[in-house]
């Protein structure tokens, strides 16, 4: 994998679902494209649902993007674990990313995405 990331603003207005049930809705997301990787999507913590989260104790580490901490997310009494994570304090190269958090994508549905 290559470590060229490219952040740019998203157009428009974007909602992650789980369900029916939106967990966040942005006309401020940032896409970041990290090499052949699919384009992961940040959105501002203001615009995301906190009342559906949990905050997890899972920590990662990312060579190009920094220490990653995790939130848990439950819809409809079920728990979706790990499903939502945010880089506090990303490094230089991606501080844009900052207070923004993001969703596995083969977890949740994005709504209001061109084809």
């Amino acid at each position: 994998m290559s470590n060229s990331i490219e952040l740019k603003p998203h157009e428009g207005l974007v909602k992650v679902l789980i369900g029916a049930v939106a967990i966040a809705e942005s006309k401020s997301a940032i896409q970041l494209l990290e090499g052949d990787l699919p384009t992961c999507f940040y959105f501002p913590s203001s615009d995301v649902s906190f009342d559906l989260l949990t905050a997890s104790t899972t920590v990662t580490h990312c060579p190009y993007k920094g220490d990653a901490n995790y939130w848990h997310v439950t819809v409809d009494g079920v728990t979706h674990e790990n499903i939502v994570w945010a880089y506090h304090s990303p490094i230089s190269s991606v501080l844009p990313i900052a207070g923004y958090m993001s969703f596995y994508n083969n977890r949740v549905e994005f709504v209001g995405l061109s084809k």
